[in-house]
């Protein structure tokens, strides 16, 4: 899939995010869904997201894709919630709101004279992980909701699953050229090794492990709490980075949000790590590389926001929320050996295993 000659996942990160005004936004609901009410802006990396507020409470999420974005793959999304819907009706995930023509989307043209998607979905109450005091039990129970999740998706597929994506730990080999854009000489020689690392460690072992839809983007902005116990999971949103591609990296990316808060940096994704296995056990190959794959989001991650945030100066906080912790994490996991960080990581999957030996 490509966009002129750059991958399609590269053209998506690389044009700028819609900017339509609130008004022209209101107008729009009301036009296609016969929603009237009050329009605020929701932060995005790639597309233009609004939440839509009725006199009577109700809430939508207004989504004006990123120009870039194929239709395609706005289907693809479209239909990953509406399986789940069907064969697990108790996930919690936003519904697709229809168009008054019954429609799942639309097309919109923007002022440029560019065409572009727009959808609705509801908007789910809750409070964002990232705003809470995490804890042992909130991590385990991100852990076993992820594994859902991943249950509920195993035997869902589409034709655009398979969509090119920057954010995909593993095809961290194509932003190598990135490499040379790190203008600090230390940490450009960090990134290197991590890139060797996944190249010479995680590349060869990829096609020996499972492969499905994932989320891909499972973490402390993406997942909701309940206000009153924030060891309840009441929302899991932003479906925009999910696509078809190795189980493993599912949960490695998704750890390594965990390093950051303890004493210790295991000790949170290996949490998160033993509760996601207890419910949808990791293979042998995968506990190998899973490590290996967390330290892979944390490279990618610096690449892309570093690259991004130049090239987008006014979304620039947006884009390098998770920069800083992703060069911490790295730093503190060049000082361990491979088998150091696998060990660690999974701790809690060992002592689980060894319990059931000794019952």
């Amino acid at each position: 899939m490509m966009a002129g000659n750059r991958p399609m996942g590269t053209a998506a990160l690389s044009t700028a995010v819609p900017n339509l005004a609130l008004d022209e936004v209101r107008a729009l609901v009301g036009r296609l869904y016969g929603i009237d009410g009050s329009v605020k802006p929701l932060a995005g990396e790639r597309d233009q997201n609004c939440r839509i507020e009725t006199a009577d409470g109700r809430r939508y999420v207004f989504k004006i894709s990123n120009p870039s974005e194929p239709v395609s793959v706005v289907d693809f999304q479209i239909a990953a919630l509406e399986h789940m819907a069907r064969v697990s009706p108790g996930q919690p995930v936003p519904h697709v709101v229809r168009t008054l023509a019954g429609r799942s989307r639309d097309t919109l043209t923007l002022p440029d004279g560019v065409q572009t998607t727009v959808r609705m979905l509801t908007y789910l109450d809750g409070t964002q992980i990232k705003e809470t005091t995490r804890t042992a039990a909130q991590r385990r129970a991100m852990g076993t909701m992820l594994a859902e999740l991943n249950l509920a998706l195993c035997d869902f597929s589409h034709p655009s699953a398979t969509h090119d994506l920057l954010w995909n730990v593993s095809a961290a080999h194509r932003l190598t050229a990135k490499l040379d854009a790190i203008d600090d000489a230390p940490r450009r020689a960090l990134a290197e090794s991590f890139m060797t690392r996944f190249t010479d460690h995680v590349l060869p072992r990829l096609d020996s492990v499972r492969a499905q839809v994932i989320h891909n983007d499972y973490h402390l902005y993406n997942v909701l709490v309940a206000p009153e116990d924030h060891e309840r999971i009441v929302g899991i949103i932003d479906f925009g980075d999910m696509l078809h591609a190795p189980l493993v990296g599912e949960v490695a990316t998704a750890a390594a949000f965990h390093m950051a808060g303890n004493a210790d940096p295991f000790e949170g994704p290996a949490q998160f790590v033993g509760a996601y296995h207890a419910t949808l056990p990791l293979t042998d190959i995968e506990q190998e590389i899973v490590a290996d794959l967390m330290a892979t989001r944390h490279l990618i991650t610096a690449l892309i926001s570093e690259w991004r945030a130049k090239c987008y100066p006014e979304n620039r906080d947006y884009i390098m929320r998770h920069n800083p912790a992703a060069w911490e994490a790295l730093s503190l996991m060049a000082d361990l050996s491979r088998d150091e960080a696998r060990d660690r990581l999974l701790a809690e999957v060992r002592r689980g295993k060894a319990n059931e030996k000794h019952n």
